[in-house]
């Protein structure tokens, strides 16, 4: 038996960095893990969320997450180009497409997802892409190089996302999208209306209700899609961008459970039917439902970092003494799948049940049509608490919003007056009038806690509080918030606080 117990990530997208993190930060100074990475691309991990700044100049290294140096400082066992493609769980050993061969006695995947390419004849032509990767990102500049008008099939989050790239590139861009709206997940009929409109005005021509039929060559550009009806469009490029698929293909073939539709079925703790398999991120389902966003994942990359160890612990009696030994007891038991990002400059954002398909929910709706802006409030049924929100063209009560969402706070005032200008009272929450548990940033579960306890111990500025609690250092958009807090703190001079259950680091 191994000196070591040895724990293997298949994966290195940021779910499975996070993982690695995590692991390395609980077991503290005690150094009984060895721990392998094995990754399919060609490099370490890298900001997916950030993909599109690199058309707005930001490199490969700007975007990385991590680098040989540091995994070597971890001691970190890390392999690229190593896809994994046999699992022995009898023998508890991977194989890569290489030949090597890696033994575990616990074995993570992080594989993610792939994007979705429907089955559309002509899909498979070299000028149609995926929006994915940064090796994608390459094939799509190179393929602009040549090109004068772009589609992207898909109008979703990612779809938005790779138009923007297109138009950044110089392209006439088109979105097509099946459904009757743009990110129809996110937002609601209304809010899918006027963001089409905004998108329109600066230049992006949308098609919404659209089916591509086939693929054909163009007369006057490289292809000719063809669509239900008998309309066409020609395009010299098309990157689909159609949706995710869980990266399952591992477990499908080595008998782990899986879901009807898909991912990796996991417990609590993250683990698979198989308890010394977990899986984590896009790959993973958990209660039925597959998380397509960065910090459900982070939660599981936690959540199964401390599972992890206190099986070992208990398997080979060894003891961790970092302050993170008590993260070997949590449970995953969902996460909140609010979003604020900023397309082509339009700023959108979707709190809880933005759809108001909780039963009694109750919707308030403003729009002002000459400014481009929509928003809508959902409340429960006896109109004290808020469960959702849409905001499109203006997203500056979004972290007020969220924070009566998570906390669950009570509303001081009517539900309207959150999103009608002039207003009067319009219920504003400071960092004071926030509960100790707040989650702040919910990428990486920091409380309104937490980061006073980092002010209490020298942090003084936004800067030396990410590198103690890593908030906001995920999507970035409770920066504001943080900052927020970190000067009530200071302003308090906060002289005792009471323990908390989680580190004030959680850096490795």
């Amino acid at each position: 038996m191994p000196s070591k117990q040895r724990v293997v990530v298949v994966g290195n997208g940021m779910v499975g960095h996070h993982f690695v993190q995590q692991l390395v930060s609980q077991q503290g100074d005690n150094k009984n893990v060895d721990i392998t990475v094995l990754s399919g691309e060609d490099r370490l991990a890298y900001d997916r969320v950030q993909l599109s700044s690199f058309f707005n100049g930001k490199t490969e290294d700007d975007l990385a997450l991590t680098c040989s140096k540091t995994y070597q400082d971890w001691q970190v066992c890390f392999h690229t180009h190593s896809k994994v493609v046999d699992i022995n769980r009898d023998a508890k050993k991977v194989t890569t497409a290489k030949g090597e061969s890696f033994e575990y006695d616990k074995l993570i995947l992080a594989t993610g997802s792939f994007a979705f390419v429907p089955p559309i004849p002509g899909k498979d032509r070299d000028h149609c892409l995926v929006y994915r990767t940064i090796n994608d990102l390459h094939a799509i500049k190179k393929s602009a190089q040549g090109s004068k008008v772009g589609v992207v099939i898909g109008g979703g989050l990612l779809g938005l996302e790779a138009a923007n790239a297109l138009k950044q590139l110089g392209l006439q861009t088109h979105v097509i999208e099946f459904a009757p709206q743009l990110m129809g997940v996110q937002i609601d009929g209304a809010g899918g209306r006027l963001l089409k409109n905004k998108i329109t005005e600066l230049g992006v021509k949308v098609h919404t209700s659209v089916a591509t039929e086939q693929i054909t060559e163009g007369e006057n550009s490289r292809y000719k899609m063809c669509f239900k009806g008998g309309q066409t469009l020609e395009t010299d490029m098309i990157v689909f961008s159609a949706g995710i698929r869980p990266y399952d293909n591992l477990a499908r073939e080595f008998n782990l459970e899986i879901g009807e539709r898909g991912g990796i079925v996991i417990n609590n703790h993250c683990q698979t039917s198989d308890k010394n398999i977990y899986a984590i991120g896009e790959c993973a389902l958990w209660n039925n439902f597959i998380f397509g966003l960065v910090a459900p994942g982070y939660a599981m990359a936690k959540v199964a970092a401390g599972h992890v160890l206190q099986q070992l612990s208990s398997n080979k009696a060894l003891h961790t003494t970092s302050n993170n030994s008590s993260n070997s007891a949590d449970e995953f038991s969902g996460a909140d799948m609010s979003t604020k990002l900023k397309l082509m400059g339009v700023e959108v954002g979707s709190i809880g049940d933005a759809h108001a398909r909780s039963e009694g929910a109750i919707s308030y709706y403003f729009e002002d049509q000459l400014s481009g802006i929509y928003k809508k409030v959902v409340t429960n049924e006896q109109g004290n608490k808020l469960i959702g929100a849409v905001l499109v063209g203006d997203t500056s009560e979004y972290d007020k919003l969220l924070q009566y969402h998570l906390n669950s706070i009570e509303l001081s005032v009517p539900a309207e007056s959150l999103i009608m200008p002039l207003a009067g009272d319009t219920g504003e929450l400071s960092a004071d009038d926030l509960p100790s548990d707040a989650i702040i940033c919910a990428c990486h579960k920091v409380t309104k806690h937490t980061i006073e306890h980092a002010v209490m111990q020298g942090c003084s500025d936004l800067s030396d509080v990410q590198q103690a609690t890593k908030a906001s250092t995920g999507c970035g958009g409770c920066e504001k918030l943080v900052q927020s807090v970190i000067s009530s703190s200071l302003n308090n001079k906060i002289a005792t606080l009471t323990p908390v259950d989680e580190p004030v680091s959680q850096s490795a």
